[in-house]
């Protein structure tokens, strides 16, 4: 657990680690060069509790103080925590349990549930929630990998060899636990999905995920397609861009730097044969006609989502082999 600047929060969260009803358990938490009584407060539960290993990050910044703290690792299984957050009394009682039949190979994963301590949850949250929880009911994480990052930073459960073998915090990008979602995909671990909320995470206007350009939302689409080219794009096929909105174009302008080409595929009438980054855009109803395409969804709109994936089941395509939606 990396802490910084959280000690309004770290009573409730500590306490809520302690109250565990699985009791073996040790909270690895560094501190990184906070400027409140975050320090004071580590020690204090240190000393009272010593499952509680406190330490200092040598270098600022979350991912070099996550990577201090797995330098002191001892346990077998591995999960991570927010320092502003809270666990719900069973959450490592479930993951363990839900493990024990699978073992190494396979990462568990649940439901997330957002809370503030004035006012409501903001409607992004609540549906970011809502998609998450369904994800981790419906275990179809890789499935819809490439929308937004399918497993929260903490709603896992997975072994140190396997937390190894696929880097564990050793890359420096962000967002983090997104990358390390991808990471999981391509060393094939099984992702296990489990209909219960193993985390409160609180929405606060100063989190990370607000303030921190590395978390703004297109930029997320570098790390997107730096896996798809990686462990998804199959150059033999052609390649089918939907959507010509926003999210359309910066997606083409990353295609076209990965020297890629590509067919771009609309519905609306006013965007039909016009060229845009050199590339003309045409009707959806083309794709039938390629040669197993590879299609890339970037379309916002919920309805349009749904609209466009009971298109391409009605074509025969599926998902994964034949289809992502990236937004």
């Amino acid at each position: 657990m990396a802490v910084k600047d959280t000690a309004p929060y770290l009573h409730d969260c500590i306490d809520s680690i302690i109250a565990q009803s699985y009791p073996y358990w040790e909270l690895i938490a560094v501190n990184d060069h906070s400027s409140d009584a975050t320090p004071e407060i580590l020690r204090a539960y240190a000393q009272k509790d010593k499952r509680i290993r406190v330490f200092d990050s040598d270098r600022p910044k979350l991912i070099p103080t996550l990577q201090r703290g797995y330098k002191e690792v001892r346990g077998t299984l591995i999960n991570r925590m927010d320092s502003d957050d809270k666990m719900p009394h069973d959450k490592l009682e479930v993951l363990v349990k839900a493990y024990q039949p699978y073992g190494k190979g396979h990462v568990i994963a649940g439901g997330t549930q957002h809370f503030v301590d004035e006012g409501e949850v903001g409607d992004g949250f609540l549906r970011y929630e809502k998609w998450l929880n369904e994800v981790a009911r419906s275990s179809t994480h890789y499935q819809q990998i490439y929308k937004e990052c399918v497993i929260p930073s903490h709603c896992w459960l997975i072994h140190k060899d396997d937390f190894d073998a696929v880097g564990a915090f050793d890359p420096v990008v962000y967002p983090e636990d997104y990358d390390l979602c991808f990471r999981m995909y391509k060393h094939g671990l099984k992702v296990i999905g489990i209909d219960h909320i193993l985390h409160y995470w609180r929405d606060r206007s100063n989190r990370i995920s607000r303030t921190w350009d590395e978390y703004k939302d297109n930029r997320y689409f570098d790390l997107k397609m730096r896996f798809f080219y990686d462990i998804d794009r199959d150059r033999n096929r052609p390649l089918v861009l939907w959507g010509a909105g926003r999210n359309g174009k910066d997606m083409a302008k990353i295609i076209k730097a990965y020297d890629d080409s590509f067919f771009w595929v609309t519905n609306n009438q006013k965007q039909l044969g016009k060229d845009i980054y050199d590339v003309r855009m045409q009707h959806y109803d083309t794709i039938p006609d390629l040669d197993h395409p590879q299609i890339m969804i970037v379309v916002a709109s919920p309805e349009g989502k749904k609209e466009i994936e009971q298109q391409l089941l009605d074509w025969g395509k599926k998902p994964v082999e034949d289809y992502w939606f990236f937004a």
